[in-house]
């Protein structure tokens, strides 16, 4: 794990996610190196799923920019050492599979 404390930049997210997220963090620093950061973001996002439901993202590197549209309580950009991580719930893509669906039905109909 890299030495140091997680310093949260933004969030809009509970008390009790932010400390889960920095909680995966961890784990994943105990399980990957820093430099893979691909697989530390595919752990976090594949926990966050399983504890909070499907549409989870997460971006995880030391250079990286993002313009994202995110559900409201589910946002969490913070840095452990020269690692950045981006955690976030995608708010378009439920409601547009859903739309999807029922639109596919109609026409099924």
């Amino acid at each position: 794990m890299l030495e140091g404390k997680a310093v949260i930049g933004e969030t809009d997210m509970l008390q009790n996610m932010q400390q889960v997220a920095l909680d995966l963090a961890a784990k994943a620093l105990d399980y990957f190196d820093v430099t893979e950061a691909t697989d530390i973001a595919r752990f976090i996002k594949k926990e966050f799923d399983r504890a909070y439901g499907p549409g989870w993202q997460c971006i995880a590197g030391t250079d990286f920019g993002s313009f994202v549209t995110h559900c409201s309580g589910c946002f969490i950009y913070f840095c452990v050492g020269s690692l950045a991580i981006l955690l976030f719930r995608g708010s378009a893509g439920s409601d547009a599979e859903a739309t999807q669906f029922s639109t596919l039905e109609a026409i099924k109909a």
